[in-house]
C-alpha cells in the first residue's frame, strides 16, 4: 500500500482523522464541505473519500453515511499529517510543580506521573519504576546439597539473588561444582540476557562437567528471563475511568442487550491495562527504544491489544536506570496531543531520575 497520497487526498483524510477523533462519529462528504474551504463540490469530495476508502485508509460504516479511520489511516496521519499540540505554558508549569512538591519520593513521583499522564490525555496511563533495563550477570555459585541434587545462587548486577535447584543423575565433588561455577563467573561476567544465550560452551571441560555447563547455563537464560519479565510486569495504572468513559467503551457497554458480555469487556478493558501479557511486552520495546512509540491497533501482535492504540517513551537514562511512561486508549485517540504530553512527562521523570543521583530538579519552566 502506498503511503504517497496527492496534496488533496492527504487534506482530505486529515481532516476525516481529524473530524472523528473529536466527534467519534462517522464522517460525511457534507460535513466537510459545510465546516472547511476545500473549494471543491461534496460530489468531488465523495470521490476522494471513495478513493481513500479504496486504497485502505478509509472504512464505511453500514450504520451511518460516512466513513471512519482504518488504523492504516491513523498511522498516515501520525507519521505524516498531524500537528503537535503542546501542553500549554501553565499545565507545563503546574505539572512541574506538583513533581517539585515531592521531590525526593520516587513512589509518589511515579503515581503522580500516571496520574497526570491521564489527566492530561483523557486515557489509561502507565508508569514503570526505573529499573536496570537489562539483567546482567553477576555471579554465580553451585552448591551441593545431596548426592543428585545442586542448588544453582544466580546473583544479578542490581544485587538481585534467584535460586533454583536441579536433580542430577551423577553426583559432583564440590570442587568440581567449584570449577564449572568460576569458569561461568568468568566467560559470562557482565552479560546480558540476549549475551548469555549465545555464549558456547567452554570446552575445556570433559564430558560428565561438560553436561552440568549446559544445564547450568540453561537455568542461568531461565532465570534472567523471568527475571526481566517480572520488571515489565511492575506498572502503576491510572486513568481507568477516563478509558472507561470514551465512546467506544463504557457508553457502548451500557447499550449492551447482554449483561454478561459487557461484564466481560469491561473485565478486558480492566486487565489489558493493568496486568496484560501484551503490555508488558510493549513495554519490553519501549526500554529498548529512544523513540516514542505509537502502536496502533491492528499493528499490535497480540490480539488482547487490537482495540487499543499505545504510546509509550523511556524515561531516564543514567547508569542504565530506565522506566516507562504511556497511555493506553482506543485507536481514536487524540494523538497529536497524546503524543507530546507522553513525551514531556517523559522529560520531567528523567530530570527527576537525574536529580537521584545529583543536582536538583529545575524550576518550573516551559517548552513550546
Amino acid at each position: 500500500m502506498t503511503t504517497e497520497l496527492p496534496e488533496r487526498r492527504q487534506r482530505i483524510l486529515k481532516l476525516v482523522v481529524q473530524e472523528f477523533i473529536a466527534s467519534a462519529s462517522a464522517v460525511a462528504s457534507e460535513t466537510l464541505v459545510r465546516k472547511y474551504d476545500l473549494n471543491i463540490s461534496a460530489a468531488t469530495v465523495r470521490n476522494e473519500l471513495a478513493a481513500l476508502e479504496e486504497l485502505g485508509y478509509l472504512k464505511h460504516l453500514h450504520t451511518s453515511g460516512g466513513r471512519v479511520p482504518t488504523d492504516t489511516g491513523y498511522r498516515f496521519f501520525v507519521e505524516h499529517l498531524m500537528d503537535r499540540v503542546p501542553l500549554s505554558a501553565a499545565e507545563q508549569q503546574a505539572i512541574r510543580s506538583q513533581f517539585i512538591e515531592v521531590q525526593g519520593e520516587l513512589s509518589q513521583w511515579i503515581r503522580l506521573g500516571a496520574a497526570a499522564l491521564a489527566r492530561h490525555t483523557r486515557n489509561a496511563a502507565v508508569v514503570t519504576p526505573p529499573q536496570a533495563f537489562q539483567a546482567r550477570f553477576r555471579h554465580l555459585e553451585l552448591i551441593g546439597l545431596t548426592d543428585s541434587t545442586l542448588l544453582i545462587v544466580l546473583v544479578l548486577h542490581d544485587g538481585t539473588v534467584r535460586q533454583q535447584t536441579i536433580t542430577t543423575e551423577q553426583s559432583y565433588m564440590q570442587a568440581e561444582l567449584r570449577r564449572v561455577s568460576l569458569l561461568l563467573c568468568e566467560r559470562c561476567a557482565s552479560l546480558s540476557l540476549e549475551q548469555l544465550e549465545d555464549v558456547p560452551l567452554s570446552g575445556t571441560l570433559d564430558a560428565r562437567l561438560s553436561e552440568l555447563e549446559q544445564r547450568v547455563l540453561a537455568v542461568l537464560v531461565q532465570a534472567m528471563r523471568q527475571y526481566e519479565l517480572h520488571i515489565n510486569r511492575q506498572i502503576y495504572s491510572d486513568g481507568l475511568i477516563e478509558i472507561l468513559s470514551q465512546p467506544e467503551f463504557l457508553p457502548a457497554l451500557l447499550k449492551e442487550e447482554d449483561s454478561q458480555r459487557a461484564i466481560e469487556r469491561m473485565r478486558h478493558v480492566l486487565e489489558t491495562v493493568t496486568r496484560s501479557d501484551a503490555l508488558a511486552s510493549l513495554i519490553g520495546q519501549a526500554l529498548a527504544s529512544d523513540d516514542v512509540q505509537v502502536v496502533i491497533g491492528t499493528e499490535h501482535s497480540h490480539d488482547d491489544m487490537r482495540d487499543y492504540s499505545v504510546v509509550l517513551s523511556r524515561y531516564g537514562g543514567h547508569s542504565d536506570v530506565i522506566g516507562v511512561v504511556g497511555i493506553i486508549g482506543p485507536t481514536r485517540m487524540a494523538y497529536p496531543r497524546s503524543i507530546s504530553t507522553v513525551q514531556y512527562i517523559s522529560t520531567v521523570m528523567s530530570e527527576l531520575l537525574q536529580s537521584i543521583y545529583g543536582g536538583e530538579l529545575r524550576p518550573p519552566e516551559t517548552e513550546g
